[in-house]
């Protein structure tokens, strides 16, 4: 008679075999997840300190009557959010907050369509032409503002600059013209000085990003019969979002924020009420007026401003992050 044989099975193992288990490993975690947090704190440490007492002070500093006899000593009297109200119902103030909004969105979506033109240009072109290309891009970005800024006011001088003399030779009336008196060619010209200083970081960003394309993805695209603009448009800027991404937040916080080549500009001859940007009002009202209180309130404005422009990438790039 034929005995069935039944397999041998693992008996389960208790629940506080399974919890003497466990524990070791839950323990290991607990202990990194420790050490995690036991090596960020000194750099935390130095952030907040480094960044939120200049905050802190700003922010009450904002509340006060701090003028120039503060600076020796006086006690600032509070005065709340007095500050406050007097920018809100300034018209000047909200002519320079629309001024630098409007410059500040302009400057960096040029910037971007310029960095991200580049960057495919330096993945199309050869290894010697894309060297070139970059390590021009590299000299323009390394260079010192207050540099770059000496060569780019000769450029456009109104009495011997380089742009006017090329500009009459080639027949236009543009002799003696100053470009900086009239505010809408003051920031032309800003304009493209902050293009042009700012393109190199982005360039190299999005190509940096370029780079983590799969070419076999591009590849199969294109004998499927994609264009190169279907390529762009379904292929790469999707793969290359989260770069573009965080690379135009810093650019309208960079661009909103702007104020030595204004500033350098304005010294050139151009009136400073007709072409003054938030940057500029902050240094104007601090330094020129002594009214160290209102510039204080100008800068926790415009740091709010910053966040309400940025928070729309930031929350983007949260929900990719999740």
């Amino acid at each position: 008679m034929a005995i069935d044989t039944l397999p041998a099975t693992t008996p389960p193992r208790a629940s506080g075999q399974l919890q003497r288990t466990d524990a070791p490993a839950r323990r290991g975690r607990r202990r990194l997840t420790l050490t995690a947090w036991l090596l960020l704190v000194p750099s935390i440490v130095v952030l907040a300190a480094a960044m939120g007492y200049p905050l802190v002070w700003q922010i009450i500093t904002s509340m006060q009557s701090f003028g120039l006899a503060q600076q020796f000593g006086k006690p600032a009297p509070f005065v709340g959010l007095e500050n406050y109200a007097k920018l809100v119902t300034d018209p000047y103030m909200w002519t320079v907050v629309g001024r630098s909004v409007l410059f500040c969105l302009l400057t960096a979506a040029i910037t971007m369509v310029v960095g991200v033109l580049m960057a495919l240009l330096m993945k199309a072109v050869g290894r010697v032409v894309r060297v070139i290309l970059q390590v021009s891009m590299l000299l323009a970005w390394a260079m010192p503002i207050v540099a770059a800024m000496t060569v780019w006011t000769w450029l456009f001088d109104w009495r011997r600059g380089v742009v006017n003399w090329l500009l009459t030779r080639m027949g236009l009336d543009f002799e003696g013209h100053n470009w900086l008196a009239n505010p809408l060619s003051f920031f032309a010209v800003a304009l493209i000085i902050v293009v042009w200083m700012s393109v190199p970081f982005v360039a190299f960003s999005i190509f940096a990003g370029l780079t983590q394309v799969p070419d076999e993805v591009l590849e199969a695209a294109q004998m499927d019969g994609a264009s190169g603009w279907q390529r762009l448009r379904g292929i790469i800027l999707p793969m290359v979002r989260p770069v573009i991404a965080i690379v135009m937040l810093l650019q309208i916080i960079w661009d909103l924020r702007v104020f030595t080549q204004i500033k350098m500009l304005q010294d050139r001859g151009s009136i400073a009420s007709e072409t003054n940007l938030l940057g500029t009002y902050i240094y104007q009202l601090g330094t020129g007026s002594s009214d160290f209180a209102m510039a204080s309130a100008v800068s926790v404005f415009v740091l709010i401003i910053t966040i309400a422009l940025s928070w729309f990438y930031v929350r983007q790039m949260l929900k990719e992050g999740a």
